[in-house]
């Protein structure tokens, strides 16, 4: 058999359980945005059943022996080798988890998913603290299944960013939080913006219609995607000709919306932009979590919170809502989009405070994973938190450790790239400014598609090829910098405050 006939049977078995897959994403897909509740207990058997399945196939004799008897050819393409050897690597770490485990974690996700909806409902995180905690057991127990060198977390990240380990995030945040507090502390003697403009009454459905507009003008497709409302606004695909996203709508404040919106449509971009005919394979699929994160925090601050932009939308936001809006200007509104200010919620917190809310959360699941905190000790850990870090009183469960759905799903390890993504953002940005020295002229005028360009060209088109530290050089030419942030928010932070403030 040739190289390339046994490469194509790996590529239709690869293609065949992302089928698999997929179907439970769609499920999933369906639980968060039109599912009637009784069907709760049906869909976790479901989706464990698809999950396990998908695992076994992957998982099987036959997988490894086409993937070592592939990786030891030399008629391939490099990029079919790099396909055999991110599989390769995926393999072993699947194979160290029995299909009985895939099953139960994925029945426990669903349980606890639905408990954190009923939490959220009544207000009270005693609903959600025992699903949440066998769901933290095996977390624990995933950690010692793959292994770990200094901290299980370590492990847990591992899922969201290859290689990511508690020593390195813990250095990331020792470097950003105290030139983040120096901000914080400078803009005390400031006068601070107005941001009565932002809340007030938004009517529903003008929302909804404004919030298509920037996702279509973003050039997210509609022809490969859709828009839903959801409890917490989430991005999900099902290959890069289906990518769907979802938002949420409080009449009542316009910026919850508008920043799920391009939030969410800076990760459709990604998956959308991924390579088709990759499909299944790691050349398909995103780099990482981080790189992900970067984005949607591209699309969400970098350009949807910048002057420019809103020097080309505020007139049509003024003449959908003039009388929240007559007496306002784009300028005004740009500095209250901007505002700093600690506060309870994390997707709606502005650049510079965002980084304690994710260090917050950072904190506990180190605690929670290595045992040290028990899950039903987090509401009053996360007050604690929340009190010394942001210097807020945390008044009810809902606005507190119940905000995000992140634990709901299993996911430990996520918040971090969150941080990550923004240093990466504002690090590409800062890449694509120096070339397209026009850049705030052409967003002004409605022009975002040499940011789209860029990423395609240097992001998206890679997939998995690279790491995330191997993508930023490839991308930027060094490593990963924070100055390239610090030198970004402070610029920013300067303009709408009207002082100088240090970025070092």
């Amino acid at each position: 058999m040739t190289g390339e006939q046994l490469y194509s049977r790996f590529k239709t078995k690869m293609q065949k359980i992302a089928d698999v897959r997929f179907a439970s994403a769609v499920l999933q897909w369906d639980q968060e945005t039109c599912m009637p509740p009784a069907g709760a207990q049906a869909r976790g058997s479901q989706i464990a059943t698809l999950s396990e399945i998908s695992h076994s196939l992957f998982t099987e004799a036959d997988t490894r022996n086409i993937l070592q008897e592939l990786s030891g050819r030399n008629d391939l393409t490099e990029r079919q080798q790099r396909n055999i050897a991110l599989t390769l690597t995926d393999l072993d770490r699947e194979q160290k988890l029995p299909s009985e485990f895939v099953h139960r974690m994925a029945e426990t996700i669903n349980r606890c998913f639905h408990a954190w909806l009923q939490a959220r409902k009544e207000n009270q995180f005693s609903f959600f603290s025992k699903p949440l905690e066998e769901l933290i057991q095996l977390k624990r127990q995933q950690a010692d299944l793959i292994g770990f060198r200094d901290h299980p977390y370590d492990a847990l990240m591992d899922e969201f960013d290859r290689g990511l380990t508690v020593k390195q995030v813990d250095s990331m945040f020792r470097g950003l939080t105290p030139r983040l507090q120096v901000i914080i502390d400078k803009i005390k003697e400031a006068t601070s913006p107005d941001t009565s403009i932002l809340h007030g009454h938004f009517e529903k459905q003008k929302q909804w219609d404004f919030g298509i507009g920037l996702l279509k003008e973003m050039h997210y497709d509609f022809n490969a995607g859709r828009q839903d409302v959801s409890e917490h606004p989430f991005t999900i695909h099902f290959g890069s000709r289906d990518v769907r996203v979802t938002t949420r709508i409080d009449e009542m404040d316009f910026g919850n919306m508008t920043w799920s919106c391009l939030h969410e449509g800076g990760h459709a971009l990604y998956e959308q932009g991924l390579p088709e005919e990759e499909y299944g394979l790691p050349l398909g699929e995103s780099c990482s979590l981080s790189i992900h994160e970067s984005q949607s925090r591209l699309w969400e601050n970098c350009i949807g919170r910048s002057k420019p932009y809103w020097q080309y939308h505020f007139e049509a936001l003024k003449n959908i809502f003039p009388e929240r809006l007559a007496t306002s200007n784009a300028e005004s509104f740009f500095r209250a989009i901007n505002k700093v200010t600690p506060s309870l919620i994390r997707t709606e917190a502005d650049e510079v405070t965002y980084h304690f809310h994710v260090l917050i959360r950072y904190e506990l699941e180190k605690e929670l994973i290595s045992g040290t905190v028990s899950p039903a000790d987090i509401p009053e850990r996360w007050n604690e938190l929340y009190k010394t870090h942001l210097g807020v009183t945390v008044p009810d469960d809902k606005q507190g450790c119940l905000q995000d759905v992140h634990w709901s799903h299993g996911s430990f390890g996520y918040f971090p790239t969150y941080s990550l993504g923004s240093l990466y953002a504002a690090q590409f940005f800062d890449v694509i400014k120096k070339q397209h020295t026009d850049l705030d002229a052409l967003v002004a005028a409605g022009n975002t598609k040499p940011v789209w360009h860029w990423l395609q060209k240097n992001i998206f088109k890679h997939g998995r090829y690279f790491n995330s530290s191997d993508l930023c050089r490839q991308a930027t030419g060094e490593d990963l910098n924070p100055k390239y942030f610090i030198e970004y928010i402070t610029k920013k932070v300067s303009e709408v405050y009207g002082i100088d403030v240090p970025n070092n």
